[in-house]
């Protein structure tokens, strides 16, 4: 298996070139193609200024000046990422293919995400078209067709891939999220599979012993080793699962995403809402 195509989403909103360094980084090692989407979406403040100026009945010649103003701001914000991209796709020796699309992100960026193998996205970055009271992240884990990788502006890594945690629970979101990240973690230098509270998977998911799946994992050549965490309360899975992962010197944790689209409310996983709430690692998700 291979990861070839890599797909990082920015707009005008994109402050932290964190996210682009650590995808350029598992571009480099992977041997993979880095697609930058910039998506020309309007942001919040904009739609409200808008809004605002038709409401009040202002002169259709006021309100096409607004547009052309945004529309200009628009360009000037993709122009700048475009050379941001351009220098760190040098700086890390990557072949890169920069894309401009209009239209709101959350329609725009899951049709793209579905020619890549993997979406990278700024977790802290939230589009203008999201829902509301749902983070941009979590709607795309449903949306996209694709496994997600979250990455936090304070994970305080500079590499990605190298050192690949998995947070195991014997479910079908866990076992996805696995199967995507073989790419992964069979180039990885060292992987490590975090079990919290195992003996909760014996009935309950039907789960086989651990060292089934590290035998799964040594027949695709990844040699990982296991660390149980026994005794978490539910409330701090998410968290215990980041700080060990940390502990062990990872760069990534691969998780699967527990929940449904249509009954996020009720059915979203409370460690997925968790980590997706208090990320400090980069995070690679399936649904």
């Amino acid at each position: 298996m291979a990861l070839k195509d890599v797909l990082v989403w920015l707009d005008q909103t994109n402050r932290s070139s964190t996210h682009l360094r650590l995808a350029a980084d598992l571009a480099r090692r992977h041997g993979s193609y880095m697609t930058a989407l910039y998506v020309r979406e309007w942001n919040p403040a904009q739609l409200a200024h808008r809004r605002t100026a038709e409401l009040a009945g202002r002169p259709l010649a006021d309100v096409e000046r607004l547009n052309h103003t945004v529309e200009a701001a628009l360009d000037d914000s993709a122009v700048k990422a475009q050379a941001e991209v351009a220098s760190i796709a040098a700086e890390y020796g990557i072949a890169i293919d920069w894309r401009v699309a209009d239209g709101e992100a959350n329609r725009v960026l899951p049709q793209y995400a579905r020619y890549a193998d993997l979406c990278v996205l700024d977790a802290e970055i939230p589009a203008a078209s999201t829902s509301a009271g749902y983070r941009f992240s979590e709607e795309m884990l449903f949306v996209a067709g694709r496994p997600v990788l979250l990455v936090p502006r304070t994970s305080g890594r500079a590499t990605l891939g190298g050192h690949v945690a998995v947070a195991w629970n014997s479910s079908r979101a866990a076992a996805r999220a696995i199967n995507d990240a073989l790419p992964l973690l069979e180039r990885s230098e060292r992987a490590t599979v975090i079990a919290v509270n195992p003996a909760d998977f014996i009935g309950q998911h039907d789960s086989l012993p651990l060292k089934n799946l590290l035998e799964h994992l040594q027949r695709h050549g990844i040699s990982a080793h296991c660390v149980e965490l026994t005794g978490v309360p539910p409330a701090e899975i998410a968290d215990t699962l980041q700080q060990r992962a940390r502990a062990e010197g990872a760069d990534l944790l691969v998780a699967g995403a527990h929940g449904h689209m249509w009954l996020r409310d009720v059915l979203l996983g409370s460690v997925t809402r968790d980590l997706l709430s208090r990320l400090r690692l980069p995070v690679m998700m399936s649904h």
